[in-house]
């Protein structure tokens, strides 16, 4: 969330990330890293 990878909203002390932008991060990580 800080490095600006992730969209967040700021509520209070805490942050909230969308569900969905959570699922496009792990698609995008996984990307590229083969599996055994």
């Amino acid at each position: 969330v800080h490095s600006g990878h992730l969209p967040a909203i700021r509520v209070g002390r805490s942050f909230r990330v969308p569900e969905q932008a959570v699922h496009e991060y792990l698609r995008e990580s996984y990307v590229g890293v083969e599996t055994a």
